[in-house]
């Protein structure tokens, strides 16, 4: 007797469209999803972008794999990932609605900077000198050190500014400008912290430690030459008032910088540093320096460095006025 003949069971227009949605529906997902939309990457490479661990990438790689949504191939070792050329066309919509709904999320603007960091080092010529650099670096760090790049850049300083160092923490930044500089004045409202500064400028006698709110700085109006707030407005609870304060305290074209944490969503990150804030916007810290009275704010994204586990960082910087808004009108 023959055998029945086997018929395909073709799935209902529902069930995928319920099993797409549960798909869409995970963060890890939705963000691997716009990475491999543009590029093609190996595990090891969603590892470092989305920093997560190996076992958690590679689970949700071959559910996307196997759903239909990624084509991968072997390079080596190792296996390249990409999203299919052409995926289930209802499937394709619901992806199409969630890109466009995750396109100002933070988290993702957080991967598109460690992915751009990644892509910079897989440049031809990246890669054709790569173990060259490598081998250089080390050696010249083993004849050398590391210390005289900083003290070179450093270097670039005029020899006789004041530097306000806000937020100055441990004194690391103060201690690194003091051979520079005229004077470096260090004001922070942690006791604790100033304390272990005190132990590190010990015998800099151009560095001065003041006790501080960086909303209410003990500094005289135009007494300083250029301010630092290092990773400082994001534990504010006003840091439009100590911005303020850094222009306050800026001579006529002064200089001010900060650096701080791009906008980012993780809230656990957030109270493990102890901060108030998630970060800022480029364009939102450009604001808030030229409404404290600085012009010529620019601000750029800081990619992050390799092994750094927080968020990326940004970098702005402005000056005050050499005139008051009521003569330059």
């Amino acid at each position: 007797m023959a055998a029945p003949p086997v018929v395909a069971v073709r799935r209902s227009p529902v069930a995928s469209l319920l099993e797409s949605l549960e798909t869409l529906a995970d963060p890890t997902r939705l963000r691997l999803l716009r990475l491999l939309e543009r590029h093609e990457l190996e595990v090891a490479a969603l590892c470092d972008i989305l920093q997560l661990p190996q076992s958690t990438v590679s689970r949700h790689l071959k559910l996307l794999s196997g759903q239909g949504w990624l084509d991968s191939r072997p390079r080596g070792t190792t296996r390249l990932y990409r999203t299919r050329a052409e995926p289930d066309p209802a499937a394709r919509r619901l992806w199409l609605v969630s890109r466009d709904q995750t396109a100002g999320w933070p988290t993702a603007r957080q991967d598109d900077l460690r992915l751009q960091r990644r892509l910079s080092r897989r440049s031809p010529a990246e890669a054709f000198f790569a173990g060259a650099a490598g081998r250089w670096d080390r050696m010249r760090e083993e004849a050398y050190g590391r210390a005289f790049t900083d003290a070179a850049l450093l270097g670039l300083l005029p020899g006789g500014w004041v530097v306000a160092d806000l937020g100055c923490g441990t004194g690391h930044a103060a201690a690194a400008l003091s051979p520079h500089v005229g004077r470096v004045v260090g004001v922070d409202q942690s006791a604790a912290m100033l304390k272990a500064a005190r132990k590190r400028v010990a015998g800099l006698a151009n560095v001065e430690l003041r006790p501080g709110r960086l909303e209410a700085l003990p500094m005289e109006d135009g007494t300083c030459d250029g301010a630092l707030l290092l990773l400082a407005l994001t534990y504010l609870e006003e840091p439009a008032a100590a911005l303020r304060e850094m222009a306050r305290i800026l001579r006529p074209g002064g200089r001010g910088v900060v650096a701080d944490l791009l906008r980012h969503d993780r809230d656990d990150f957030r109270r493990r540093m102890g901060q108030r804030g998630f970060g800022f916007a480029p364009e939102e810290l450009k604001q808030m320096m030229e409404a404290a009275g600085l012009e010529g704010a620019a601000c750029r994204e800081l990619p992050p460095e390799p092994g750094a586990r927080g968020p990326a960082l940004l970098l702005s910087t402005a000056r005050r006025p050499l005139k008051p808004q009521k003569e330059r009108s």
